[in-house]
C-alpha cells in the first residue's frame, strides 16, 4: 500500500510539473506568491480543501472549489471540475453456464 501511495504521489507531482511547460514553476502555492517548483505535498495541501457536493436524482455532483490555485492544480492534472466522475456502486451482473 505505502508502494502505490507513493507511485501515486510522485505521478501527480510529475503531471502537473509537466503540464506547466519547461519552467516548472508555478505561484501562489506559498503566501508570498514567489514562483516555485510544485511538490506533491504542496499540490496535496491545497487540493485538501476541496470539497464535493453531492448529486441528486435531479442535478449531479459538484466540486465546490473557488478560482485560484486549486483551479489551476486541477487544469494542469486535466480533471474538469464540473463533472466529477461517479462511481459505480454496482457491479455487472454475470451470468453462470452450468
Amino acid at each position: 500500500m505505502i508502494c502505490l501511495a507513493l507511485l501515486v504521489f510522485c505521478l501527480i507531482e510529475r503531471q502537473v510539473r509537466q503540464a506547466l511547460g519547461p519552467e516548472q514553476t508555478m505561484c501562489g502555492l506559498y503566501p508570498d506568491s514567489r514562483a516555485v517548483r510544485p511538490t506533491g505535498r504542496m499540490i496535496f495541501y491545497h487540493l485538501a480543501s476541496l470539497m464535493i457536493r453531492p448529486g441528486t436524482t435531479t442535478s449531479p455532483p459538484i466540486v465546490l472549489i473557488n478560482r485560484g490555485v486549486r483551479a489551476h492544480l486541477l487544469e494542469l492534472l486535466g480533471t474538469d471540475e464540473t463533472r466529477p466522475r461517479r462511481l459505480e456502486t454496482q457491479l455487472p451482473m454475470c451470468e453462470v453456464r452450468g
